[in-house]
């Protein structure tokens, strides 16, 4: 299984894990609400989930603007 994580922000990769035993408790995910999964999770039908993140920069840019949080994109 390959689970690419990629910035809902600005679409960069974060980065890959090709791991064929991961479970979703291992990864985390059972702490999450089925609302966050639907919006954070995609299952791809060749068998890769991409997951959504925040990356360092788009991460920094939020910090020095808080206001960058009540909008869905902030990349122009």
């Amino acid at each position: 299984m390959t689970i690419h994580y990629v910035c809902r922000h600005c679409d960069v990769q974060v980065g890959t894990l090709n791991q064929n035993d991961c479970s979703a408790e291992g990864l985390g995910f059972h702490q999450l609400t089925q609302e966050e999964r639907q919006s954070m999770i995609e299952y791809k039908q060749d068998g890769t989930i991409t997951v959504k993140t925040i990356c360092e920069d788009c991460h920094d840019a939020m910090e020095r603007t808080p206001s960058y949080h009540e909008l869905d994109t902030f990349i122009q």
